[in-house]
């Protein structure tokens, strides 16, 4: 068992085991003695420091870590050993000798250089990342401003996004120059190197001048200094966009920490939404909430709605706690992170509720992938000399009125109290026959994952009709038990009735038989509470007011329709072609031409 050492490196805190600890410090100490003469000692100090931090940093994983001997080796390793190392023996006496491999193939970093800027240092920095001057960086500024036009927006994007190289450490990796020892004590002796030249020449300067003070006044401008003057312009020149650029940045930083407000905002409030309606619908299974029983009726795939609840919430609150995550990072500069751990669970959580809730989808999907049909044939007591009348009834327990209204389901309770799925999905469809009595067909339809559910469903379909006195009445309505689930349930009823026979037909039947020319029906909308005579596949009103007239044609395409029969003209048509006018009717479509005026009517239909 080890002690451990909290320490202070360049601002930074870190938790380092004590043997660790010692030989860090005596590494520090050797390389305070190597630059116990060098000029700029405490700069270099300050940023070997700080390079070391920075190492550390990358290597602890989370808060809680501890810094070993492993990680201060490693260090050891890239930033060098000081001159005096080989000769200080007792440092590291009482570890093992070990081979330390330098890091090769240093990477450049991508910063501004805002010592060599005109405006931000961008070019100057792209120059270093790329290797070449940064005269042909500034070159392709000017093409994309004054060429494309997105120079301006991208040199600024640029300015706000790439950092600026601050550190000694900053400039080396700039550069593509390992961070080490040597390197960090060569940058900033060159530095200050080049501060003694600068005042050399100046003190140089004031010397001449003063030597040559009685030179004549054309001679001092001949010695005008240009390059001072150039640097003096170009020095003033990035002090403006060094204010122009705080400006901008300071806007910037207000409009971030406003998007991060939204983001918290955003990402509060879904999840707080997430939260309390999965958990109230996931729950309401338990509870049997009111208005249930229709997700348990429409859940043919009897998936648990607590787990589809959990998954929905884990794959859509995820997401969003990650936005409410980035608004508090955004405010919060120092903000501690989750830690890779959870990042990687709550992404392994995530993947694995989105492809459960696509398996449960692929589920729920296939119960409708087969369909099957169960038909009922019986004879009707009605021949050609018989007058049949129609009609639709209803159940007032279940609903008032009679009337289809298509794929609509209703859950309700029958006689027993049992609960019962209703639908008014029936479709009326009237055929001429040759036989000499009536008949009628009931097809029953539904939907399940195989044919035999399907099949299965079909049959537990409940419907009803009755003949008495010439008198046939049909249910307007089906109904299952809720078992069955929602599996488009549907009846089909095809009535046959004999040539010569009459049909009457109540008013209520006109929602039932609203029917296209796919299904033969020989009782179209309209002729409802009329005496219809049937003949081969046709019908003959004998109570109508005009009896001669029974032309009837019915050409139905894409686009366009023409009806012509006893109740008038019916013109439809999508294409612009319709024209309507004093002269006439004209439809000029790909499939249909009318044109009716004073010379009569005339058709003509690619459709037989």
């Amino acid at each position: 068992m080890n002690k451990t050492v909290n320490i202070n490196l360049a601002g930074i805190f870190f938790h380092i085991d004590e043997d660790a600890y010692l030989k860090l410090q005596r590494y520090l100490e050797a390389i305070k003695r190597s630059f116990t003469d060098s000029q700029g000692r405490s700069e270099i100090l300050s940023d070997i420091e700080a390079r070391i931090a920075e190492l550390f940093s990358e290597r602890v994983q989370h808060e809680k870590q501890v810094i070993g001997n492993k990680e201060v080796d490693e260090v050891i390793a890239i930033m060098g050993q000081p001159e005096d190392y080989l000769v200080d023996d007792e440092i590291f006496e009482d570890e093992p000798k070990q081979s330390y491999h330098r890091q090769t193939g240093p990477s450049k970093k991508l910063f501004r250089d805002t010592e060599n800027s005109y405006v931000g240092g961008v070019s100057a920095g792209l120059a270093h990342y790329f290797g070449i001057d940064a005269i042909w960086i500034r070159l392709a500024w000017i093409v994309l401003i004054f060429g494309a036009g997105t120079g301006i927006f991208l040199y600024i994007l640029l300015w706000i996004l790439v950092p600026e190289a601050v550190t000694t450490a900053d400039k080396l990796m700039m550069t593509g120059e390992p961070v080490n020892i040597s390197n960090i004590e060569k940058k900033i002796k060159d530095g200050l190197g080049s501060v003694s030249d600068a005042a050399k020449n100046v003190t140089d300067s004031v010397t001449g001048a003063a030597k040559n003070v009685s030179e004549s006044v054309s001679d001092a401008a001949k010695n005008v200094d240009f390059q001072k003057q150039g640097n003096r312009i170009k020095s003033g020149s990035q002090s403006f966009f060094d204010a122009v650029g705080d400006i901008f940045m300071f806007f910037f930083k207000v409009l971030a920490k406003f998007i991060g407000v939204i983001l918290i905002i955003t990402g509060a409030s879904a999840l707080i939404a997430l939260i309390i309606g999965l958990f109230t619908f996931g729950a309401s299974d338990v509870f049997h909430v009111p208005g249930f029983d229709f997700v348990d009726a429409a859940n043919a795939a009897n998936t648990p709605v607590w787990l589809v609840s959990m998954l929905s919430l884990f794959a859509i609150g995820i997401p969003f706690f990650f936005v409410f995550y980035l608004g508090l990072k955004i405010l919060i500069n120092n903000l501690k992170s989750i830690g890779n751990i959870a990042k990687f669970v709550l992404l392994g959580v995530w993947l694995v509720s989105i492809i459960s809730l696509v398996v449960i989808g692929v589920r729920q999907a296939s119960e409708h992938a087969f369909d099957a049909s169960v038909t009922k044939k019986e004879v009707l007591n009605i021949s050609a000399s018989d007058t049949l009348n129609l009609k639709m009834v209803g159940n007032d327990n279940y609903r008032k009125g009679v009337y289809r209204h298509g794929s609509s389901y209703r859950l309700l309770h029958d006689e027993n109290d049992d609960k019962i799925i209703y639908s008014s999905d029936i479709r009326l469809i009237v055929r001429s026959t040759k036989d000499s009595l009536a008949s009628i067909g009931i097809e029953k339809n539904a939907e399940g994952s195989d044919y035999q559910l399907a099949k299965k469903r079909a049959n537990n379909i409940n419907y009803n009709y009755e003949l008495k006195d010439n008198e046939l009445l049909l249910d307007g309505y089906l109904t299952t038990k809720i078992e069955n689930k929602f599996s488009d349930q549907e009846v089909e009823i095809i009535l046959y009735l004999p040539e010569g026979s009459t049909l009457y037909a109540d008013d209520n039947t006109y929602s039932f038989h609203r029917n296209s020319s796919y299904y033969n029906d020989i009782l179209d909308n309209g002729m409802e509470e009329h005496y219809l005579k049937i003949i081969d596949d046709d019908v003959i009103c004998s109570d109508c007011p005009d009896e001669d007239f029974h032309l009837k044609v019915d050409v139905d395409n894409d686009g366009a329709r023409v009806k012509i029969n006893d109740k008038g003209i019916e013109i439809k048509s999508t294409d612009s072609s319709l024209e309507i006018n004093e002269d006439g009717v004209k439809a000029n479509g790909e499939e249909v031409k009318v044109n009716i005026d004073e010379n009569g009517i005339e058709i003509t239909s690619e459709d037989n």
